[in-house]
């Protein structure tokens, strides 16, 4: 049986100056179970082909359908609204939660539940940032947009947040964006290297 497609990129071309294509012609399927990596770079264009993605930057010409997105994103203090509880923004984008779902979620990120009612400078920055993976989890998405979700850990919880990843793809597809090749050559099952690629 053929697994669903949530992604699927089509002769995609961005610039922000025309002489200068960051992306020409480049195409990328994603489907349920699969997890690929963009590496590259900074400034080769892995943070653009996620706002693409999300809708924020439209692209010059080219396709881009997708199904339901979450995005982890790299800087987890810029995701929380300092005011509120993290609880309260999860509820806000979630809705209602299934405590079982959300304990046992807890327990794989090594969260204590009393942190939820805390506002996000009360945290410590991997805290936070596993925080922002919950939020992701809780969202059920089909294609989940993760930019550098472990820089803020230490190695350990790094690469049990990501096998805590790897055990959804079942669920959904996954689209990393790492510096970390050791990484992404452990969890990948394709790696772009958008500084050979995105610009052919």
């Amino acid at each position: 049986m053929d697994k669903k497609r949530v992604l699927d990129i089509k002769n995609l071309n961005f610039y922000y100056k025309k002489e200068n294509p960051i992306y020409k012609d480049f195409s990328l399927e994603l489907s349920q179970g699969e997890l690929v990596t963009i590496f590259g770079k900074s400034g080769s264009g892995k943070t653009t082909l996620f706002e693409l993605i999300l809708g924020s930057l439209k692209p010059i010409s080219g396709k881009i359908d997708k199904s339901k997105i979450a995005m982890i994103f790299q800087d987890p203090y810029n995701s929380f609204h300092p005011t509120y509880s993290i609880i309260e923004q999860i509820k806000d984008i979630v809705g209602e939660i299934s405590q079982n779902e959300l304990e046992d979620f807890l327990i794989k990120l090594t969260l204590e539940k009393e942190l939820l009612n805390k506002k996000p400078h009360e945290l410590s920055g991997g805290q936070l940032q596993r925080c922002s993976i919950l939020r992701a989890l809780l969202m059920k998405p089909d294609l989940l947009l993760v930019d550098e979700p472990t820089s803020a850990l230490d190695n350990i919880i790094a690469y049990d947040v990501m096998k805590l990843l790897i055990t959804l793809l079942d669920k959904c597809a996954i689209l990393l964006i790492t510096h970390d090749l050791d990484m992404a050559l452990w969890c990948s099952d394709k790696i772009i290297r958008l500084e050979e690629n995105a610009r052919k």
